[in-house]
């Protein structure tokens, strides 16, 4: 038995209805041309549009960074989380492809009836198979499709970013716990030197040379430096927690820094800024969102327009299983429906004029987002050689006050200076050395920043077993 129906007389009066209710609602401009400024072929604080190269974890020349990074990229808990995350997104693409394809659903019941009228029992069988299918006329389904699968290749530049951000979260917690043990040996290497020169002076105001002020100010300064020293070892642990938190590990305060920071090399390249639109994750998902907020804005449009959809079924009812699959017994149907929406209290409309906004926005935001990036790419080669030349600088004041002092020192013991430039030449070299050491971590940071601004390419070695068994020393 078949039974199809259909209303073709209808089509033509739904379809001028739909380009009426479609006349007001027209597709939004996504042109990123015109939402971005005009952009110079060479950064402003670059020489040339020399393109990155290379792997800048390996640029450090530091043998344990990439071991740390991939320890971190395996462990780290806020990675795993967008692992998760772009897995999700994979799912859901799949599930918003899935009407582009016939449903297809199977049943079936087993029924017993009892009756007075009867001495016995009847059992009856039934099996049914249906099928559905929306014919995608005007590309709404194939819309909603490519909108999650632009959303999932979103998520898959979004999982990018993660990794690139926590290499260089790694990078940074590394040079911040390397610059905070130099900083800790200097503040006891201060300490030991204002010990012994109290030590020199309580004698020499036993002998009657040096005054009780003398003494009393070096025990001050002393005391001060000891203070600083606590001060320098809270840092200390809380660099080593922070690194092994982004390692996975429990902050024990246990992990050990290089023995210095790095010396950096000049520059490779940092390419040109129309290169930050397909290099940087961030700007490649903020793309993808935006031809996913267009291909939704369609789909709205669209939902206003008629829907064809194709059912066809094939049921049997028996009272003897092996007759079901008989042809007498099957009962096929196909039924063709054509449906206009007509009135939904303005919802559909709604959607549609939602949908084209949040295009709009997502224009704005990749306009945002790109000036954003351009900022900081040229924020950190602006730094590059300002950096470099304050840490130059602080190198001439820390020598230069390093031999002051010692100078200070021989002329104090022969009675030519007072107490007072003793003091100062002291606290002169312990300071300029100690912004030398911030000043080349900060240069180390920079360059940090400039890859990830650029977005940089990396690889992480995969066996760091050994790095993970040996805790205190690196």
């Amino acid at each position: 038995m078949h039974d199809m129906t259909a209303t073709p007389s209808r089509t033509l009066p739904l379809l001028a209805f739909s380009a009426l209710a479609l006349g007001a609602c027209a597709a939004p401009s996504l042109d990123r041309a015109e939402a971005l400024p005009p952009a110079p072929t060479v950064f402003a604080a670059a020489e040339d549009a020399a393109p990155p190269a290379g792997d800048w974890l390996a640029a450090f020349d530091d043998p344990v960074l990439p071991l740390l990074t991939a320890e971190a990229l395996t462990h780290n808990a806020d990675f795993r989380a967008a692992a998760a995350r772009l897995d999700q997104a994979r799912a859901s693409a799949r599930v918003a492809g899935a009407p582009r394809l016939p449903s297809l659903d199977a049943s079936g019941s087993v029924t017993e009836r009892d009756s007075s009228a009867f001495p016995s029992s009847t059992t009856s069988y039934a099996l049914g198979l249906n099928a559905s299918w929306e014919a995608d006329v005007w590309g709404r389904v194939a819309a909603t499709a490519g909108a999650a699968a632009y959303d999932a290749e979103a998520s898959e530049a979004d999982y990018q970013g993660a990794r690139l951000s926590l290499a260089g979260a790694t990078a940074q917690a590394w040079f911040a716990l390397i610059e905070a043990e130099l900083q800790e040996a200097l503040a006891a290497r201060d300490v030991g030197n204002r010990e012994r020169s109290l030590d020199f002076i309580e004698r020499r105001y036993r002998s009657g040379v040096n005054t009780s002020l003398d003494v009393r100010l070096a025990r001050s300064a002393l005391a001060t430096s000891r203070a600083t020293l606590q001060l320098r070892r809270q840092t200390l642990g809380e660099a080593q927690r922070t690194l092994e938190v982004l390692l996975g590990r429990y902050p024990a305060a246990e992990l050990a820094g290089a023995a210095d920071l790095p010396d950096l090399a000049p520059l490779a390249g940092a390419g040109a800024p129309a290169d930050l639109l397909w290099r940087r994750p961030d700007m490649i998902a903020a793309d993808l969102r935006l031809e996913s907020a267009g291909l939704r804005a369609e789909a709205a449009r669209d939902a206003l327009l008629p829907r064809l959809t194709l059912q066809a079924g094939a049921n049997a009812t028996s009272a003897n299983t092996a007759n079901l699959l008989d042809a007498d017994s099957i009962i096929t149907s196909l039924v063709a429906g054509l449906a206009q929406p007509v009135f939904r209290g303005g919802a559909l409309r709604g959607e549609a004029d939602r949908a084209e906004a949040a295009a709009r926005e997502r224009l704005a935001s990749y306009a945002s987002s790109a000036l954003t990036a351009w900022r900081e790419a040229e924020n950190a080669l602006a730094a590059e050689d300002r950096l470099a030349e304050r840490a130059g600088q602080l190198r001439v004041a820390y020598e230069e006050a390093a031999r002051a002092e010692e100078l200070a020192e021989r002329q104090y013991r022969n009675g030519l200076v007072t107490i007072f430039n003793l003091l100062d030449a002291q606290a002169r070299r312990i300071t300029s050395e100690s912004q030398y050491i911030g000043a080349r971590r900060e240069r180390a940071a920079n360059r940090v920043r400039l890859y990830l601004a650029i977005g940089g390419e990396f690889a992480a070695p995969t066996d760091f077993a050994d790095l993970s068994a040996q805790e205190p020393a690196l």
